[in-house]
């Protein structure tokens, strides 16, 4: 994975805003976004427990 491209977990107790912010203070730009689920097993079954949201960030060029 080139430098230039880096993906950005957004916090369990962070905003979606406040993880763009952080992105662009290192230098990146949000181009991409993508949510996996995590689930938990409750009586055998999976249930959601919460969603992963990742900015996929760029350099931002000088």
């Amino acid at each position: 994975m080139s430098k230039n491209t880096v993906w950005f977990e957004v916090g369990e107790n962070e905003t979606l805003a406040s993880c763009l912010e952080r992105m662009k203070t290192q230098g990146y730009m949000a181009v991409g976004r993508k949510e996996e689920p995590v689930f938990q097993e409750v009586n055998g079954e999976p249930v959601p427990v919460r969603q992963i949201v990742k900015f996929k960030g760029v350099k931002i060029e000088k």
